[in-house]
């Protein structure tokens, strides 16, 4: 199958576009970039593989920063909610870099390598963030960025088997650590990480060895190439927020139900609370001193009905109350599941509300997340 007409010339190519096209993607503009939307075999299949051996994803969109300098931790701390001056070396952690009113204008992951902090960031904002970042603390460390290495995800219960043979002993990391590794010449950082619920890792390498290193990948029996549909019905199922659809910068982390990432040091009452953007505003709705306007919650549908992003939710008189901002038939859950915000009247577990899909009203219930287990290797 040959490259999607509207994934125009002028759209940006990552180092694994050729193989793309030779492994017969369907490609789509995203973030700027031509990129897989699937493979011949197809999101539903994409998808089970993923969670029953290895997928591998081209995500060399994102952004990947550098950090550099002594005062590099105490300079990127001022930026987020988040500890980063107590992160042990090799360990990685979510981060969230705030406006002045607490909205989130990006998510992303960080580690502490002891050399430097590294950063990656979401594709569609990455020239935004090294922007902010460079004007925020670039007086107070070195900020390279280095959107020219490629980035690659393998995912899956079967990933580490697969990725082992490539790299002896990156079975040894645990979820959220890092460590460097050599292959074919060429330095690569791998992380125990990714964004699909399963065990998996991320790996960052040249440009340059990029396809050699994903023919390799493929060429283990476990590992099939995953596109971008697939990735978000897995992200889906395992409740985290796509950025740009479910946090964006009207949203706080609190309303996102984000509180998690932020660690005890940085609120009300600890050795660091505060100082950074937002600080006033997100303290105050963690304290519960500033009420939550709207919160994100997790739904099913009672229903074998699909409630997708942009959707009405109305409360048990008809009232207007939220808004899908992701939804699906969940191909592992095999229910519609959904990500939404809702009046925090309405947010409690267990909660009955109605979806409004083509004039019709659908019932669903707020549940938990994740809307399947997740499976990472803790050690």
């Amino acid at each position: 199958m040959s490259a999607d007409p509207n994934a125009s010339s002028e759209l940006l190519q990552t180092p694994l576009h050729a193989l793309h096209l030779e492994l017969g993607a369907r490609m789509v503009p995203f973030a700027g970039y031509s990129m897989p939307v699937q493979y011949p075999a197809g999101l539903m299949a994409e998808h089970h593989h993923t969670r029953t051996a290895a997928g591998l994803f081209d995500v060399s969109h994102m952004g990947q920063l550098r950090l550099v300098g002594p005062d590099a931790a105490a300079a990127f701390e001022t930026l987020m909610p988040v500890d980063v001056v107590d992160l042990g070396v090799n360990k990685q952690r979510y981060g969230l870099l705030l406006n002045d009113e607490g909205g989130i204008m990006d998510d992303l992951m960080f580690v502490n390598r002891g050399s430097d902090i590294f950063v990656i960031v979401n594709g569609a904002c990455k020239h935004n963030d090294l922007a902010h970042v460079q004007a925020c603390i670039g007086a107070l460390c070195h900020v390279d960025a280095q959107f020219d290495r490629a980035l690659l995800a393998l995912q899956g219960p079967q990933a580490v088997t697969a990725l082992q043979r490539l790299l002896p002993g990156v079975e040894q990391l645990v979820f959220m650590t890092g460590a460097a590794f050599n292959w074919a010449g060429g330095n690569l950082y791998v992380t125990r990480s990714g964004y699909t619920g399963e065990d998996g890792f991320e790996i960052s390498l040249p440009a340059q060895a990029a396809i050699d290193f994903a023919r390799a990948l493929l060429a283990q029996p476990e590992v099939k190439p995953v596109g971008l549909g697939a990735r978000n019905s897995l992200r889906l199922e395992a409740g985290l927020c796509l950025y740009g659809q479910d946090i964006d910068t009207t949203t706080t982390p609190v309303e996102a139900a984000l509180n998690w990432a932020i660690q005890k040091v940085r609120r009300t009452g600890g050795a660091r609370a505060g100082g950074f953007p937002g600080a006033a505003r997100v303290l105050a709705q963690l304290d519960g001193t500033d009420p939550l306007p709207r919160k994100r919650v997790g739904l099913i549908a009672l229903e074998r009905v699909p409630v997708r992003e942009h959707t009405e939710l109305q409360g048990t008189e008809g009232e207007t109350i939220g808004e899908v901002t992701s939804g699906l038939l969940g191909p592992s859950a095999e229910k519609p599941v959904a990500i939404g915000y809702v009046n925090l009247a309405q947010a409690a577990l267990g909660t009955r509300v109605n979806a409004i899909v083509r004039g019709k009203t659908v019932p669903m219930e707020v549940v938990a997340m994740p809307f399947v287990p997740t499976r990472y290797f803790r050690g």
